[in-house]
């Protein structure tokens, strides 16, 4: 053994007695078990477990709890030359996936407008005007002395004859005959002659009936001058046709309103409208005057129908959409002059 007092070395034949030597031997061997125990390294310390602290707060009862790792102090302390224990495999941390949110509505695109009209049409009630075609005409004293066949019409569509069939004898010698429009006066009440003529009983005489071969008074015939309403063709300004003059509407104060207009086609039935008097364009055409109207054929379709018992709505072509004006082109930089610096 290591350390210690050295021994001294006693010969037993010096030595007083038995009792002195065994002293002396339990002596040394006190004096060689102390030695040892001062050189003995001194034994490892125990691992002491941290205490848990008492602040640490609980987890929510609400929330899932997450997978905690295995605790240290419930692993066995390693052993020098022991093989680690082989750790156990953590399951795998499952991750839920959270739902895609639903895509954004979009926004509704706003009604488209509707169309614009092809036509517009201005309603004439009834009581307000008379129809021309077969209207009683009476003198100022309320005789009557025919009938309206006609209205002669000029530049422009200024009106300027009324054309009568006279009545002569039980329906002899019924005769036609003008007369100038300014004298022509619309009564428009119902029941009542609806023309009016304010002439002098000398105007009023009927003419004698010409002789065979010279021309008829009042033969409403056309010129470059004069058109004839009834039965004359309205067309449009390329020639094609859009209808026939059937009938005249005239107002109170004697001035035309609308033209009553035969549009059927040839395998159709008859169909009329009422074409408004300011939507016609008058024209000389190969040396004629002619009446024309800017319709087409949707637009002819797009149009009410003309019924005697209803009130008139008269047609005229639509106004096309106003297109938005082009925003104005800056203004150029003016160019200084030479001279100025």
């Amino acid at each position: 053994m290591r350390g210690g007092f050295a021994r001294p070395v006693i010969s037993l034949q010096h030595a007083p007695d038995l009792h002195s030597l065994r002293a002396l031997l339990a002596l040394l061997a006190l004096v060689a078990l102390s030695g040892c125990s001062l050189f003995r390294e001194p034994p490892a310390p125990e691992p002491v477990e941290a205490p848990i602290a008492a602040s640490e707060a609980e987890p929510a009862a609400s929330e899932p709890e997450a997978a905690s790792a295995p605790e240290a102090a419930s692993e066995p302390a390693e052993t020098p030359g022991a093989k680690p224990a082989p750790k156990k495999p953590r399951p795998p941390l499952i991750r839920r996936h959270k739902p895609a949110p639903p895509p954004p509505v979009a926004a509704s695109a706003p009604p488209a407008p509707p169309p614009a009209p092809l036509v517009q049409t201005h309603t004439l009630e009834r009581g307000t005007f008379r129809t021309l075609l077969d209207s009683e005409v009476r003198k100022p004293d309320g005789k009557v002395v025919g009938r309206a066949v006609d209205m002669v019409a000029g530049p422009g569509g200024k009106p300027q004859e009324v054309v009568v069939n006279l009545q002569g004898f039980m329906g002899v010698g019924d005769r036609k005959a003008n007369f100038p429009w300014s004298a022509v006066h619309i009564n428009t009440p119902a029941k009542t002659p609806a023309i009016t003529l304010a002439l002098t009983p000398a105007q009023l005489q009927t003419p004698e009936r010409p002789k065979s071969g010279a021309p008829q008074p009042g033969s409403p015939e056309a010129g470059p001058t004069r058109l004839p309403m009834l039965d004359a063709n309205v067309e449009r300004a390329n020639g094609a046709k859009v209808g026939r003059v059937v009938d005249v509407l005239l107002g109170g104060s004697a001035d035309p309103l609308a033209v009553v207009l035969d549009v059927s086609g040839t395998l159709e039935k008859r169909r009329t409208i009422a074409a408004d008097w300011s939507a016609l364009h008058f024209v000389t055409k190969n040396n004629a005057l002619e009446a024309q109207l800017e319709m087409s054929d949707q637009q002819i379709d797009a149009s009410p129908a003309y019924a005697n018992d209803l009130p008139v709505r008269a047609v005229s072509p639509a106004a096309p959409p106003a297109t938005p004006a082009a925003p104005a082109a800056p203004a150029a930089p003016a160019v200084p002059a030479h001279g100025d610096q």
